[in-house]
């Protein structure tokens, strides 16, 4: 997983694989998905970011089961 932050544009992307993208689906106010071939997420997009969560304060946490 890669998540990358472009504060030019005020946008956040989460890549989950690195599966071709054949698909962009608007699921909402600034948040698109992009799907493979079978319908899998490859990534999540969420435009104007700064307006809906806080960018400085991004982290990730593996948590094992």
């Amino acid at each position: 997983m890669d998540v990358r932050y472009f504060e030019d544009t005020d946008t956040l992307l989460i890549d989950f694989s690195d599966r071709e993208i054949v698909e962009t689906r608007d699921v909402g106010e600034d948040l698109l998905i992009e799907l493979d071939g079978n319908g899998k997420i490859v990534s999540l997009i969420v435009e104007h970011a700064g307006e809906h969560i806080d960018v400085s304060n991004l982290s990730y946490e593996w948590i094992p089961v």
